[in-house]
């Protein structure tokens, strides 16, 4: 796991082009703390930085940025290739080939050289992103992995493309333009981050899962292309469906988490792994002492506030699977302390709140492992969010009105006069109350209105992952522009609502929020996080099963339940989800009163220029009061303002 930079002008370079690379690559010192290396072709225009974390072959042989073994291909790369062995063989029977070491990135050139770049993507099973100087075709090529686990920001600054694995590796280039994007500042208000391709700055766009792009240089235009599709997958896995009785498909899910765990074993530094208790984590971990002769380490933190302790289940589950677990609890204090470094870890506006323990998570855990093993992904393969079953089950309450009774109504809500219905009383309360009871009843009122009006459980789904719904007219200067998370109508022909619900996820909320969360968290501390449930083929056969395999007499994620059953009795792992969370309504009425309320100061917003002060200033004072917990839309705001006065 490591850290990697650099650029291609359309000139040659200067005098000074190594101390700039360079000091693009000690931004990411903290990705990759172990060495550092430069790479230059001054004719050409092309630097490569690269920082290392190593993992696999700790020595020089492993450096990058490396040089095929022709010398045609130079690379700098972030990532494993867990099956990087099963290729070497194949590279050994296919040709005369001459190893320097047993890094997996020289394997990926190999590949390369054998097969060509398409095919060479199609064969990598593993978390990457790289940048692949052709020497020989003068040409740029940047690749992500299948499904984003790994970052690669790009853009072109003048005549300057700049790359890295986080913004600040752009940041540190002189060319580097930071004007902020006010129309993904808008898709931030609502969805809590920024979804892909777009990033913070104009001109700078995250590479999509699944795509590589290729810059020639002295030529200024490149598109991305995809070398493999989550929707194509979804699509073709319900076309083709598993056609095995329930125990068949167990067994088969199952034999493959196991082989993806067992590839994501290897590594030439401690291992262990992240264990909450829940039905995800606590698989890894089983499946992982199932193939360990000796104890795993697992790791757990846990909070003083009861709803937010998920130690005491993972204590048991550890116990149960004899692994050597460590437990750390911290106190609000230790949380709340780590709040002013997420504007440099996450680089632009990130708002799941989920970034604070996972930071103090990846921070235990790098105190006795250098690789973690996580359970992330399950929850978008196999149907377990509440809310992909709670917005269907609202509509349907309302699909027996007929279309244009609906409209009606929805008109009649969207013009009930706010202080009417804030004044109605407890009869009129009940009325909104399960559609929500977070803010005040004309809030939730307009939010039901929305739904109504988009139709269907997509259009309750929707209203359920927005924070601050139409928030274009929240950013001052801006339309929040139409993207597929904002548009049903290209959510995909699937059937049932909840597949295309786990489709959508599956294709932003996975990447552009949990993915980027824990990969920013656990290498602020050196921390390589693997995410074995994402596995592309554990992804390929979860869209075979049906959903009545996913969700069975109410149950979700049944299946995966039934692989967990094999190691750990169900007694321990029956319980409520509980997300991953840290008391933010509190803490915003306390400790941290005083550091919003600054972010939150009227002339402070009005001079920033941003964001309309009306509407948040009256959701502060509703909050601080306690009249209404409105922490989600806060934090938007508060992520937003927090990272803007610190750049």
């Amino acid at each position: 796991m490591c850290g990697l930079a650099g650029f291609l002008t359309k000139t040659s370079l200067k005098s000074n082009s190594e101390d700039l690379l360079r000091k693009m690559g000690r931004s990411l010192v903290h990705r990759g703390p172990d060495d550092d290396g430069v790479w230059m072709d001054p004719a050409a225009g092309v630097g490569l930085a690269h920082q290392r974390l190593s993992v696999i072959d700790l020595s020089s042989e492993g450096r990058q940025p490396m040089i095929s073994a022709s010398g045609r291909y130079v690379i700098t790369y972030n990532g494993e290739i867990y099956n990087f062995l099963e290729l070497r063989k194949n590279l050994d029977q296919t040709e005369d080939s001459h190893w320097r070491g047993h890094s997996d990135t020289e394997v990926i050139l190999a590949s390369i050289e054998k097969w060509g770049l398409p095919q060479a993507l199609k064969k990598f099973n593993g978390m990457f992103a790289f940048a692949l100087w052709d020497r020989e075709m003068q040409t740029l090529t940047l690749a992500r992995d299948r499904i984003g686990i790994k970052p690669l920001y790009y853009g072109w600054m003048g005549a300057t493309f700049l790359f890295g694995s986080e913004l600040k590796a752009l940041k540190a280039h002189p060319e580097f333009e930071g004007r902020v994007d006010r129309e993904s500042l808008s898709l931030l208000m609502r969805f809590n981050y920024i979804p892909a391709p777009r990033s913070i700055y104009q001109n700078v766009f995250k590479l999509q899962p699944g795509m590589f792009l290729t810059v020639k240089a002295g030529e200024m235009d490149s598109s991305p292309t995809t070398y493999w599709s989550f929707e194509e997958t979804a699509r073709q896995g319900v076309q083709d469906g598993f056609d095995g009785t329930r125990e068949e498909a167990v067994d088969q899910l199952d034999s493959l988490l196991g082989s993806a765990v067992k590839l994501q074993m290897a590594s030439d530094v401690p291992l262990g792994a992240f264990l909450s208790g829940g039905i995800d984590s606590s698989t890894i971990a089983a499946l992982m002492q199932k193939q360990s002769p000796q104890a795993i380490k697992t790791f757990s933190i846990g909070f003083e506030e009861k709803g937010f302790d998920e130690a005491p289940y993972a204590r048991r589950v550890a116990k149960h699977l004899g692994t050597d677990h460590t437990e750390h609890y911290v106190s609000s204090q230790d949380a709340m302390s780590i709040i002013p470094r997420l504007p440099n870890l996450y680089d632009e506006p990130f708002a799941d709140s989920s970034q604070i323990p996972t930071y103090l998570l990846s921070h235990l855990t790098r105190q006795n492992v250098t690789v973690s093993l996580s359970g992330d992904g399950g929850d978008e393969l196999f149907c377990g969010y509440d809310r992909y079953s709670s917005w269907k089950k609202w509509w349907n309450k309302f699909h027996w009105i007929p279309e244009p009774c609906r409209k009606l109504l929805t008109g009649l809500i969207k013009a009930m006069p706010a202080d009417v219905l804030d004044a109605g009383g407890p009869s009129i309360s009940r009325m909104f109350d399960r559609f929500g009871r977070i803010g005040n009843l004309s809030e939730r009122s307009n939010r039901l209105g929305n739904a109504l009006a988009a139709g269907g459980p997509e259009g309750f789904y929707l209203q359920g992952i927005s924070h601050w719904v139409g928030p274009g007219s929240l950013v001052l200067g801006a339309e929040e522009p139409d993207i597929i998370l904002n548009q049903i109508s290209s959510w995909g022909d699937f059937s049932a609502p909840e597949m295309k619900m786990m489709f959508l996820d599956g294709t932003h909320y996975l990447p552009d929020d949990i993915l980027t969360k824990v990969d920013r968290a656990s290498m602020g501390v050196g921390l390589e996080a693997r995410v074995p449930m994402l596995d592309h083929r554990v992804v390929e056969f979860s869209w075979r099963l049906p959903l009545a395999m996913k969700v069975h007499d109410g149950q979700s994620k049944w299946i995966l339940k039934q692989v967990l059953q094999k190691y750990v009795p169900r007694q321990l792992v029956d319980r409520p989800k509980m997300g991953f969370g840290v008391p933010l309504d509190i803490w915003l009425r306390g400790p941290l009163k005083e550091w919003a309320g600054d972010l939150l100061n009227e002339s402070t917003l009005r001079q920033d220029g941003f964001l309309d002060p009306v509407p948040i200033l009256r959701k502060w004072k509703e909050h601080a009061s306690g009249q209404y917990n409105w922490q989600y839309f806060l934090w938007n705001i508060l992520s937003f303002q927090s990272w803007l006065h610190s750049r």
